[in-house]
This record gives C-alpha cells, sequence and structure tokens, in this order.
C-alpha cells in the first residue's frame, strides 16, 4: 500500500477509536474539506509531513504517535 492509502487509514481507525467526526478533525487540524477528501478518497498522490503533522495535531497526538501504527512499517508499504 502507499503512504497516501495508510495515513487515509489511520484517519479512518483514530476517528472510529476517539469517536470523533472528519469535520471535527478538519477544524482541528486546520486542513480544508477538499484536501481531506482527497486523502480520504486516495486522490491525493504525494503527501507531505506538514499535512501528517497537522493530522497529528488535529487527534491531539504527537507526530510519533500518530505514525506508531503497523500500517507505516516497511512490510506494509510500498516505498517506491
Amino acid at each position: 500500500m502507499n503512504i497516501c492509502k495508510a495515513v487515509g487509514l489511520r484517519i479512518s481507525n483514530l476517528l472510529i477509536q476517539k469517536n470523533m467526526t472528519l469535520y471535527r478533525l478538519e477544524q482541528k487540524s486546520g486542513i480544508l474539506h477538499g484536501t481531506m477528501m482527497c486523502i480520504m478518497n486516495e486522490r491525493n498522490k504525494n503527501i507531505t509531513l506538514r499535512t501528517v503533522m497537522q493530522l497529528a495535531h488535529g487527534f491531539d497526538m504527537t507526530l510519533l504517535e500518530f505514525l506508531d501504527d503497523k500500517l507505516f512499517t516497511e512490510s506494509n508499504l510500498d516505498l517506491e
């Protein structure tokens, strides 16, 4: 799986885990709705570190906490 798909899945899992809506995440992270929809619908081919940091902030997590998931292991990611 590519990194963008992994980020989208991580967002989905955290929304359920934290009983949070996507709209609330957009508000807390400062990410525009259109950008969030591109991430969630896998239309975004590249995701920046800044965006991942904003997502982590929206979930009240550190960047390392956001990335601390099996989705982001080398065996799960296609890094090419």
